[in-house]
């Protein structure tokens, strides 16, 4: 089966492209002089190279769909669990592992946060982009350390929670993502 582009893993397949010193570059996806450290919800898709099925492979028992996890699909469930021991400022709120990605909604807390920094490129830390690039490197270290054969898409994609209403659709449609899986023709 063809694999399908997703909107949820390519903020656009149709970004338009600028030039930077001479060279086409893809336009961000970030949201234009938003704080990506600020206090708040972020939900974030990640997806792996080529949408390959390096997470499992999704299962149904009883009337129940999970992912049956292969070895650096466990590694990646615990690694992002483990984010606030590096990050104390973010918690984890709902998330799913699935074969070719992962969904999940970060939760920044930093109560003394009182400046605005507009996101922007160049050295970044305690912010959305640190918390990820951090997460995404670690896995592929440990994949590499262990001859597991794995890669990443570069980016990600990222969503500003606004509200009660949007962050519970959110959790709704990461709990559901199992089920609606064999369901669709798409992969994510």
């Amino acid at each position: 089966m063809k694999n399908k582009i997703n909107p949820c893993c390519v903020k656009q397949e149709i970004e338009q492209t600028v030039k930077f010193r001479q060279k086409y570059k893809i336009a961000t996806s970030r949201l234009t002089g938003y704080d990506y450290g600020s206090n708040g919800f972020y939900y974030v898709t990640i997806c792996t190279n080529k949408m390959i099925h390096f997470f499992g492979k999704i299962v149904e028992t009883h009337n129940c769909a999970s992912l049956q996890k292969t070895q650096i699909g466990q590694i990646s469930e615990d690694y992002w669990q483990r984010i606030p021991m590096h990050y104390p400022f973010v918690e984890v709120d709902e998330f799913i592992i699935m074969p070719n990605h992962i969904h999940g909604i970060l939760f920044f807390n930093l109560p003394e946060k009182k400046d605005w920094i507009f996101n922007q490129f160049g050295k970044q830390s305690q912010n959305l982009g640190s918390v990820i690039r951090a997460f995404k490197s670690s896995v592929k270290r440990y994949a590499n350390q262990n001859h597991i054969e794995f890669s990443w898409q570069p980016r990600f994609y990222d969503r500003i929670i606004r509200n009660n209403t949007e962050l519970n659709t959110v959790r709704q449609y990461i709990i559901d993502n199992p089920t609606r899986w064999g369901k669709t023709n798409m992969d994510v």
